[in-house]
C-alpha cells in the first residue's frame, strides 16, 4: 500500500511540475514577445511634471502614462512638446501619453502676464509693439494711453489704468483723487493691479507697494513679503506667495479676505466683494458674496486662468473654451460659444476674452463702447509662450 500511494504521489508531483513549466513557458513567451521603452519627460522654468516627475523611466510597449504638469505660483501650463504624438491633449497641464517608442517630452510654462484687463466701463489692452490701446468710459482721461511705449503688462481699476514698462517702472493715468495714479516712483516692479481706488504693485523681491485709497486697510501690505502675484478688488488685495499660499487685507465684510487656508495657488482674481483662486490641478476655489452664483466654480476642472468681474466669474480652459458663473443681466456670462481663448478679463458687468491668434472679443455692457475690441490685434506670442 505504501509503495502504491507513494507511486500516486510521484505521478501527481509530476503532473503538477509539467503544468508549473508550461504556464512557465507561456508566461516567457508572452513577456519575451513584448518590448520596452524610454519616456524621458523635462520641464521648462515655472513649473514641473509631478506625475510621473522629471527624468527617464522605461514602460512595456503600450503603457498608458498618467502626465500632470503642475505650474509654480504665479505661472501657468502652456502646452507639451518634443515627440507628442501619442499624447492625449498636448494643452491639458493633465494628460496621458501611450509609450510605443523611445520618447522624451517637455512640459512648457509661462508666466501669468496680464495682456488685457477691463475696468469699471473702459478695456484696455497691450499691442505686439508694446503700445497700449483702450475704449470705453473716458471721463477722468483712464483712456488716454496713446503715447505710452514699452509697456510689458496693463491694469484696470475702477477709472484709472496702471501699465508696468520693461525697466520696472509704472505709469498711470485717470482718476486720482485718491492718489491711485501717483506711481511715478515705482522703481524695480515686476507685476501691477488696480483696484477701486488703490493701485499695488510687486517688486522683484517678492514685497508689495501700494498707493490710493485706504479705508478698509486694502493698502496695508508693507509686511507682505515672496509675493509673485496680486490682484486687487474693490476694497481688498490679495497676493499668491511662492509656495501657493494666498493672504488678503482689506474689506472682508463677505469674507473676500478668508483666503488664508487656501494652498497650491498658481493664480488668483478679485472682484468687487468676491476673490477666486485657481489651483496648479486646474479647478478653482472662491470666497466673498455670491448672490448671484460668483463663487459657485466647485465644479469647474482644466481650467487655465479665472477672472473676477463685479459679480461673476470667467474662466477659460486648456482647450480654449470658457466658463462663467454670476450675473448674466448684461450678457456678460455669454461666452459658452467662444474658442480659442488665451487670456481672460472681467469687470462690472463685461467680459473680454483675448485669442490665441491676438484677436479680441468682449461681451456684456456697451452703453460706454468697452467692447468695441473687434479691431484689435494683441500680443499672440506672448499670450503663447508667456515670453518678455
Amino acid at each position: 500500500m505504501k509503495i502504491i500511494l507513494s507511486s500516486r504521489r510521484h505521478h501527481y508531483v509530476a503532473r503538477v511540475g509539467i503544468f508549473v513549466v508550461a504556464v512557465a513557458l507561456i508566461v516567457g513567451m508572452v513577456g519575451c514577445g513584448g518590448e520596452s521603452y524610454t519616456l524621458t519627460i523635462d520641464s521648462t522654468a515655472g513649473g514641473s511634471v509631478t506625475t510621473p516627475g522629471d527624468g527617464t523611466s522605461a514602460y512595456d510597449e503600450g503603457t498608458m502614462v498618467n502626465l500632470v504638469a503642475t505650474p509654480d505660483a504665479g505661472y501657468r501650463f502652456v502646452d507639451w512638446t518634443g515627440d507628442v504624438g501619442t499624447i492625449g491633449n498636448v494643452n491639458a497641464g493633465i494628460t496621458t501619453i501611450t509609450v510605443d517608442d523611445n520618447y522624451s517630452i517637455t512640459a512648457s510654462f509661462g508666466e501669468y502676464i496680464p495682456m488685457v484687463a477691463a475696468g469699471w466701463g473702459h478695456t484696455v489692452g497691450l499691442k505686439s509693439d508694446r503700445a497700449v490701446v483702450a475704449v470705453g468710459l473716458n471721463n477722468h482721461g483712464q483712456c488716454n494711453v496713446g503715447g505710452w511705449t514699452d509697456i510689458v503688462q496693463v491694469a484696470a481699476g475702477y477709472e484709472h489704468t496702471v501699465g508696468l514698462k520693461s525697466d520696472g517702472t509704472a505709469v498711470a493715468v485717470g482718476w486720482n483723487d485718491e492718489g491711485q495714479c501717483d506711481v511715478g516712483g515705482w522703481t524695480d516692479i515686476v507685476r501691477v493691479a488696480a483696484g477701486g481706488y488703490h493701485t499695488v504693485g510687486v517688486k522683484s523681491d517678492g514685497t508689495v507697494i501700494t498707493v490710493g485709497l485706504n479705508d478698509e486697510g486694502q493698502c496695508d501690505v508693507g509686511g507682505w513679503s515672496d509675493i509673485v502675484q496680486v490682484a486687487a478688488g474693490y476694497e481688498h488685495t490679495v497676493g499668491v506667495k511662492s509656495d501657493g499660499t494666498v493672504i488678503a487685507v482689506g474689506d472682508t465684510w463677505y469674507g473676500q479676505c478668508d483666503v488664508g487656508r487656501w494652498t497650491d495657488i498658481v493664480q488668483i482674481d478679485a472682484g468687487y466683494e468676491h476673490t477666486v483662486g485657481l489651483k496648479s490641478d486646474g479647478t478653482a476655489v472662491a470666497v466673498g458674496e455670491s448672490f448671484y452664483g460668483e463663487c459657485e466654480v466647485g465644479g469647474w476642472t482644466d481650467v487655465v486662468q479665472v477672472a473676477a468681474g463685479g459679480v461673476h466669474t470667467v474662466g477659460f480652459k486648456s482647450d480654449g473654451t470658457a466658463v462663467a458663473v454670476g450675473y448674466n443681466g448684461d450678457g456678460q456670462c455669454d461666452v459658452g460659444n467662444w474658442t480659442g481663448v488665451a487670456q481672460i478679463a472681467a469687470d462690472i458687468c463685461h467680459t473680454v476674452g483675448v485669442k490665441s491668434d491676438g484677436t479680441v472679443v468682449a461681451v456684456g455692457c456697451n452703453d460706454e463702447g468697452q467692447c468695441d475690441v473687434s479691431d484689435w490685434d494683441l500680443i499672440p506670442w506672448l499670450l503663447s509662450h508667456g515670453g518678455t
